[in-house]
């Protein structure tokens, strides 16, 4: 599939690469135990969609980073592994955690697996740490990690917990967290399980060709709130330098973020959830819970288990919110979304944030009816509803109605991207890049669907033609999707790093500006700066966030 990609330069580095030995035949010793890889790519896959026929890119897949979180280990930070002295086979993926929506689920599931392209230890690649959605698994094609090792950059995934396993908070946990902590912190196990990758990131990645001075985190829809939090958080100082949010983070105003999984909830109402969920499963006590088999545990889990319910005025566009999410504890998460834009992030870095096409309420199969469009679009917008109209008219059509509907919820992704950016310059100074992405993937109906850009930006479509009939724009794409992606990580610079082999030059992304130039990053179909919609519209919907409580 030469057509596809770029030869010349590109096939000559891998050929010197070549020259050094490579780190699947070597055994490397981690802080809990030595570790062998395997050779990730043949050569009929790098041929096909590389124009390579060498690589030197190293699976190192399962590796565990903490112990067994089940029974006793339930609802606390992840906990020391018990050393193991054998080599470590590294060529299967571990377990995924608790959920409802995996197969090989267990609770002995915290491991972490790397893709690498150093031919020796002393390689000093740039790292990337990535964070899936919420009840996935690292085991997912859209982000394995061999077409990003390909560009030098070394790509992470890693199991973590999820849902009530991950986020139960409760009195008896607030109590445990002080004991251990000063804080009455508990409900946030999940982001300690990222913060524990990147403590072992820096005790280890060295090791495997990595260097981790230049460390990125980056995730999609719950694990963009995964980057978020590490953004807001003290306890993540000093373990990573820079930020990708996808489908990520949006302005603390935008009604829509309550109902979505970058959001959070305060500690009474997850201690209310949790109460309930204790209660549902006939336990008084947390050292009861403890005692119970996950299957047990995974009723409830992820739903609410109360007769309590939640209706959101956006329920249409945002669906009904998680039960078990981040919690707002004070330490963990230190301060609410506004007060860290206001007060600047507790980690000054680099980030870029995004959304694409059809999500958070876009859809190509959008199918309200005039009155209903008219009904709903009124009790959202309320006093403003009659503006609203004149700029989103339905002129008694459903169709105009619908491609009414869609634009706003596009628009309201760009404007709070925008606002948030333009905000950011207020108390931060590390460069902020947004993005629209636009490509929908052929061979679907879905659009520019929600997780759509992943496999782009990672180089990954290699592990995904057998899913998707791509074509020659496909992957010229991907080029230079992936490449923006590779340069941040190696330089926090979307533009610099000598990534991009395409053809012609890379275009120019250009961060947001304090002056809140009206632009955003589109990619996909068309790569520049493009407006965020209209100056009414914009200013409505300006108006709009201002009436509202921030998060």
């Amino acid at each position: 599939m030469a057509s596809f990609v770029t030869k010349g330069l590109a096939s000559l580095a891998v050929a010197t690469t070549l020259a050094q030995a490579q780190l699947w035949d070597q055994i490397i010793e981690t802080s809990y135990g030595p570790v062998q890889g395997y050779q990730y790519f043949n050569q009929s896959t790098l041929e096909k969609f590389f124009d390579i026929s060498e690589s030197n890119v190293t699976a190192f897949l399962g590796i565990p980073f903490a112990a067994d979180t089940g029974y006793q280990n339930r609802w606390k930070p992840p906990q020391p592994r018990e050393r193991w002295n054998q080599t470590l086979k590294a060529t299967a993926f571990g377990p995924a955690c608790p959920s409802n929506d995996a197969s090989d689920i267990s609770e002995d599931c915290l491991s972490l697996n790397i893709w690498t392209n150093a031919g020796t230890a002393n390689a000093k690649l740039p790292v990337m740490v990535w964070n899936q959605g919420s009840d996935e698994t690292s085991n997912d094609n859209w982000w394995y990690g061999g077409g990003m090792a390909l560009k030098d950059v070394i790509l992470i995934t890693f199991n973590r917990r999820d849902d009530a396993f991950g986020y139960l908070a409760h009195p008896e946990l607030n109590e445990e967290g002080y004991k251990a902590t000063g804080h009455k912190t508990s409900g946030n196990y999940g982001i300690l399980d990222q913060l524990e990758v990147l403590k072992w990131v820096q005790k280890n990645i060295a090791k495997f060709g990595g260097d981790p001075d230049r460390v990125t985190v980056a995730g999609q829809s719950f694990g963009s709130s995964q980057v978020y939090h590490a953004v807001n958080s003290p306890l993540f100082t000093g373990y990573f330098h820079g930020g990708i949010s996808q489908s990520g983070i949006r302005y603390p105003y935008d009604t829509l973020l309550a109902g979505l999984a970058t959001s959070y909830v305060n500690m009474s109402t997850a201690i209310e959830h949790g109460v309930n969920y204790t209660t549902y499963h006939n336990a008084s006590t947390i050292a009861e819970l403890r005692t119970l088999s996950m299957e047990d545990l995974l009723i409830g889990s992820q739903d609410r288990v109360g007769n309590e319910s939640i209706w959101w005025v956006t329920a249409l566009s945002a669906g009904y919110p998680l039960i078990f999410k981040p919690v707002l504890d004070g330490y963990v998460l230190p301060e609410k979304y506004i007060e860290s834009l206001l007060n600047g992030p507790a980690n000054d870095v680099p980030v870029i944030t995004g959304n694409t096409k059809d999500e958070s309420g876009a859809s190509p199969q959008t199918d309200y009816t005039v009155a209903e469009y008219e009904y709903y679009c009124t009790l959202k917008y309320g006093n403003l509803s009659s503006r609203y109209f004149q700029l989103y008219p339905s002129h008694n059509n459903q169709t105009i109605a619908d491609q009414g509907w869609n634009a706003a919820a596009r628009d309201t992704s760009l404007i709070g991207s925008w606002a948030y950016a333009t905000d950011w310059y207020k108390a931060a100074s590390s460069s902020f890049y947004t993005y629209y992405w636009t490509h929908a993937p052929p061979g679907q109906d879905q659009g520019a669907f929600h997780q759509s850009e992943i496999m782009y930006a990672l180089n990954a479509l290699y592990a995904n033609a057998e899913t998707y009939p791509f074509t020659q724009k496909d992957y010229e794409i991907q080029e230079k999707m992936s490449s923006y992606w590779a340069n941040f990580a190696k330089t926090l610079d979307p533009n610099e790093g000598d990534s991009y082999t395409g053809k012609g030059v890379l275009p120019r992304w250009s961060p947001n500006s304090a002056n809140g130039t009206q632009k955003v990053m589109e990619l996909g179909n068309y790569f520049g700066n493009v407006p965020i919609a209209k100056p009414q519209q914009v200013k409505l919907f300006m108006e709009y966030f201002h009436q509202q409580v921030p998060y």
